[in-house]
């Protein structure tokens, strides 16, 4: 019997469903089919009729949403927009 050295699947990197994905973040399934659609969420592993993703792929997004709303706007304690921090309030 072959031993499998590289394992796809892991406990330390568990297959999720939508319903973690929805309880997780907040977001409805709508949103986030809606995000697939146009490419900007990771796309579905389909086993049947099921659509499964790797939790690490999901956290990894959101660790980019995450720096990308904050990194980008986070110039200082200037809270108005300026040509040095062209973020507004609203931003920040």
């Amino acid at each position: 019997m072959a031993t499998i050295n590289n394992p796809i699947l892991s406990a330390e990197d568990p297959l999720i469903d939508m319903t973690f994905i929805t309880t997780y973040t907040g977001m409805t399934d709508k949103w986030f089919y809606k995000l697939i659609q146009d490419g900007v969420f990771p796309k579905p592993i389909k086993l049947g009729r099921s659509s499964r993703w790797f939790k690490s792929e999901v956290e990894s997004w959101m660790q980019q949403r995450i720096e990308d709303s904050r990194g980008s706007c986070r110039s200082g304690s200037d809270s108005h927009v300026t040509q040095s921090n062209p973020c507004p309030v609203w931003a920040l």
